[in-house]
C-alpha cells in the first residue's frame, strides 16, 4: 500500500491549480477561489517535504507555481488581509524559506518580511501569548502555536537575530495554562480575559480535549525542535514533547494505534477514530524520534498508528485511494456561534469529511518520515 501513497499525492496535485485545489474541502463546499491560507500552506509544506526526500521535482515545481500565484515582486501577498490579525494566515508562509534557499529570488524574502511585520502586530494577551485571532480577542488556541510560531523560528533562523525568547514563552504559558495535570492532554482554548462564553470562568480553559488541536501543538513542538538550536531553548522543547508524548500514548486504541476525536472519551457514543490528528501525533513521534528528542520506541509507535491509518481510513474508490475520517473543522465561538463550546457533543457533531488538507498534509508529512525511516 506504501507504493500506492506515492501515486494518489501526486494524483492530488495533477487535478490542482492555485485557483482550486483538490484537498481544500472547505473552499469547495464554500464555492469560494482559493486564496493565502493555513489549509494550502500545510499541504504545500508536505508537497516540499515530499520533494526533499523522494527528489522527484514536480512536487517543488508545483509547490512554486502555486506560491507564485499569491507573491509579487515586491513582496506583496495577494489575498493577505493583515487587519484580520489572524495567526492561521502565517502559516503558508513557512513555504517561503525553502523556496528562498533553492531559486534565491528576493520576493520570497520580501513575502516573509510581509508576514513578520504583521506578526510583530499581531494583538497579545497580558502574558505576551498572541491572540488567535483579532476576532477572538485574548484567546489562545493551540491550533495557533502551529499556524505562527514555526513561521517565528523559521524567520529568526534565516533573517533575524536567532532570538527564539518570545517562542520559548509562548510554549510555556500553553504548557502552565493548557495542560491538564490528571491526563497530561491539552486543552483546546484558553482566554486569558476569561471573559468567553465557552471559557470556564475561572481558569479561562475550554471544556473538553480536541484531537486535532492536540495534533497542531504535538507538529509544532516537532518542528521547533528541529528549527531552534542547542543552548537556545531546545532542551525544554523537547522536555514538553517528551512529556505529552507520553500522556498521548496511554490514549492510543489499542487495535489500530490510532487516536479519539475526543481522545479521553473513547468508546461513547459519536466519538470516532479521527485521521488528522492521528497523523499529526504520529508525526510528531517519527520526527521526534528521528531528532533524538524522543525515545527510539517512538519510532515504531509512530509507525503502528501511521500503518493504523492506512489500514483503516485508507481505502480504494473508483480506482483511486481515498483518505477518510476527517474532522472537517472545529473551533471555539465567536459569540455569535454559541454552537461551537468546546463540548464533547460539538467536537463529534462537525462534519467527518475526505481527502481534505487538514488530514491529508499531516499524512503525506507522516508518510515523509517513514520513508527517512526506512531509507
Amino acid at each position: 500500500m506504501y507504493e500506492a501513497i506515492d501515486r494518489y499525492v501526486f494524483s492530488l496535485i495533477e487535478r490542482s491549480s492555485p485557483e482550486r485545489t483538490a484537498w481544500n474541502i472547505e473552499k469547495v463546499r464554500q464555492g469560494k477561489p482559493t486564496n493565502w491560507n493555513y489549509i494550502d500552506g500545510c499541504m504545500i509544506t508536505a508537497l516540499i517535504e515530499m520533494a526533499k526526500i523522494s527528489g522527484d521535482a514536480r512536487y517543488f515545481d508545483f509547490s512554486r507555481r502555486f506560491i507564485d500565484a499569491f507573491v509579487g515582486e515586491d513582496g506583496s501577498v495577494r489575498t493577505f488581509k493583515p487587519e484580520k490579525h489572524t495567526l492561521d494566515d502565517i502559516n503558508e508562509g513557512r513555504v517561503l524559506f525553502p523556496l528562498y534557499e533553492r531559486t534565491g529570488e528576493n520576493k520570497y524574502r520580501l513575502a516573509a518580511e510581509t508576514l513578520k511585520r504583521a506578526l510583530d502586530d499581531q494583538p497579545r494577551t497580558h502574558e505576551g501569548s498572541f491572540w488567535h485571532k483579532q476576532i477572538y480577542p485574548n484567546q489562545v488556541w493551540l491550533d495557533g502555536i502551529y499556524m505562527a510560531l514555526p513561521f517565528l523560528a523559521l524567520y529568526e533562523g534565516h533573517f533575524g537575530g536567532g532570538d527564539y525568547g518570545d517562542i520559548l514563552r509562548q510554549v510555556r504559558t500553553v504548557r502552565e495554562h493548557m495542560r491538564d495535570a490528571g491526563t497530561g492532554l491539552y486543552y483546546h482554548g484558553y482566554d486569558a480575559s476569561r471573559s468567553a462564553f465557552w471559557a470556564d470562568p475561572v481558569t479561562g480553559l475550554s471544556k473538553s480535549f480536541w484531537l486535532r488541536s492536540i495534533g497542531w501543538f504535538a507538529v509544532a513542538l516537532a518542528d521547533l525542535i528541529e528549527l531552534v538550536p542547542e543552548g537556545a531553548g531546545r532542551g525544554e522543547l523537547v522536555q514538553t514533547l517528551a512529556e505529552l508524548m507520553d500522556a498521548v500514548w496511554r490514549f492510543h486504541d489499542p487495535d489500530t494505534a490510532m487516536y479519539f476525536q475526543v481522545p479521553d472519551r473513547p468508546g461513547e457514543a459519536g466519538n470516532y477514530l479521527e485521521s488528522s490528528g492521528s497523523a499529526m501525533l504520529a508525526y510528531a513521534m517519527l520526527k521526534g524520534a528521528r531528532l533524538g528528542a524522543l525515545d527510539a520506541v517512538y519510532a515504531d509507535r509512530g509507525r503502528q498508528t501511521f500503518d493504523g491509518i492506512v489500514k483503516h481510513r485508507l481505502s480504494f474508490e473508483g480506482g483511486e485511494l481515498t483518505l477518510g475520517g476527517i474532522c472537517l473543522v472545529a473551533g471555539l465561538g465567536p459569540e455569535d456561534n454559541r454552537r461551537r463550546d468546546g463540548t464533547y457533543a460539538y467536537y463529534i457533531s462537525e462534519p467527518v469529511v475526505q481527502n481534505d488538507a487538514k488530514g491529508v498534509a499531516p499524512f503525506v508529512l507522516c508518510y515523509t518520515e517513514i520513508k527517512r525511516l526506512d531509507a
